[in-house]
């Protein structure tokens, strides 16, 4: 089977299905390291340099430093120019298990190879957030930081030290004044066809032909995953409090707008599943309550998964770092069908959570970390996997990006281990 059809049928619980060779993602520093240790350097990483969508391109500028040539956002094209680069220290390259194109992430290709693993999932290119975008614009700049305006209209901050993900400085909505001119020019629902690439005919030959997993939604879109990007974190918790109506105005226009593109995706070309970015927990637990969760996100969970089912889409993954056990069972109730990344360290059980939502697809769950611990270790964390292969609705992979203190030497050990239970569990 190919990676498509080993990813329905995994999902369909079927105990016979060889599970994607998958890793959620790998730090480029991690790649780096490897290369020095014995992994072949055969196809460096290259960084995607043209902007998109919001999906595929937050972030892009700072990856590449393409200030000057990025001006104006006029280039809607999906096989992007790409750039070989050195690596920013805290860019990480797509393995599978998380979809690509996203956040201007380099695809891996030689880890993949090396390993045969299968074909990464692959997000609609379409427009499912602020559109029009909004013009990059660098607001300072001096030895330490970049501080510049995203196409999403979000300020940030990037380290030129640090080289990490840009942290938030100013949101775009800050009362209903900011959103309603927001929903008017950039949330608008006239037009959705705007929102597709020119290319989009090429494109749906090649989603016809595929042989990999399709999916809508991915980074920044979710209920709580958007509104930390266009509200800010902190502003949010008290904006569910302060200004409960103007949130759930916000959230029925997003889910509007994602439903009118998603249909219109759906004209054209059938969808494998659905992904939403949400990242509403922590280490210590859920950020919201559950009382939160059910005023403000299950109605419009429901809007969506009753949607996407009706179309035939019944696989509705929730990307959640942190402990989300508490939220699981809120997760179910509103519709979603399964989660990953299952953060070990933030205290995810795979296993107990398996036993205690049967119907749960699930994805992840391997503690990264533990890999350094050697051969012992990767034994032991490996073990349960085999039954968790058995029970079918399972991908394994590590709770995260793979980080740079794995070494090549144990990361090997590692993947060719989880790669051999995962052929003979199919057998």
């Amino acid at each position: 089977m190919n990676s498509r059809e080993k990813f329905l049928e995994t999902m369909k619980f079927n105990p016979k299905a060889k599970a994607n060779k998958w890793e959620f993602g790998i730090w480029g520093s991690t790649i780096e390291r490897w290369y020095k240790e014995g992994l072949e350097k055969k196809h460096y990483p290259k960084v995607p340099t043209n902007i998109i969508n919001t999906t595929a391109s937050l972030y892009t500028p700072v990856w590449t430093h393409e200030w000057r040539k990025t001006k104006t956002i006029v280039e809607k094209v999906y096989k992007e120019p790409e750039r070989e680069i050195k690596l920013p220290k805290g860019i990480a390259t797509m393995a599978g298990g998380l979809y690509w194109p996203t956040q201007g992430f380099p695809l891996d290709v030689d880890v993949a190879n090396y390993f045969n693993f299968d074909t990464s999932q692959v997000i609609v290119n379409v427009e499912q957030f602020v559109y029009p975008h909004f013009e990059i614009k660098v607001v300072d700049e001096n030895e330490k930081y970049i501080d510049y305006i995203d196409i999403d209209g979000g300020t940030r901050r990037f380290s030129k030290s640090q080289q990490v993900l840009p942290g938030g400085l100013d949101w775009i909505i800050k009362d209903w004044d900011s959103w309603n001119k927001l929903k008017e020019e950039r949330f608008s629902l006239d037009k959705i066809k705007d929102r597709f690439p020119d290319n989009w005919p090429e494109l749906l030959e090649e989603y016809k032909n595929r042989d990999y997993p399709l999916t809508v939604g991915g980074y920044p879109n979710g209920l709580f995953g958007s509104l930390t990007h266009l509200i800010g974190y902190e502003n949010l918790f008290l904006f569910y409090y302060d200004q409960p109506d103007l949130v759930k105005d916000v959230l029925e226009r997003l889910t509007d707008v994602w439903i009118a593109v998603w249909e219109e995706v759906l004209g054209y070309v059938d969808l494998d599943l659905a992904n939403l970015w949400e990242d509403v927990s922590s280490g210590k637990g859920s950020m919201i309550s559950p009382k939160v969760f059910k005023e403000f996100l299950t109605p419009y969970y429901k809007k969506l998964t009753d949607f996407l089912k009706g179309k035939g889409v019944d696989i509705i993954f929730v990307d959640t770092d942190g402990d989300c056990n508490e939220l699981i069972p809120l997760f179910m109730e509103a519709g979603i069908t399964g989660l990953y990344p299952m953060e070990v360290s933030a205290g995810m059980d795979v296993v107990a959570a398996r036993k205690k939502y049967p119907d749960l697809q699930i994805m992840g769950g391997i503690p990264k970390s533990d890999i350094t611990l050697g051969k012992k270790r990767i034994d032991e964390f490996l073990e349960p996997v085999n039954w968790l292969l058995k029970q079918g609705g399972y991908i394994p992979f590590g709770d995260h990006f793979i980080p740079p203190e794995v070494p090549w030497k144990e990361f090997k050990y590692y993947r060719e281990k989880l790669n051999k239970m995962i052929n003979e569990a199919a057998k």
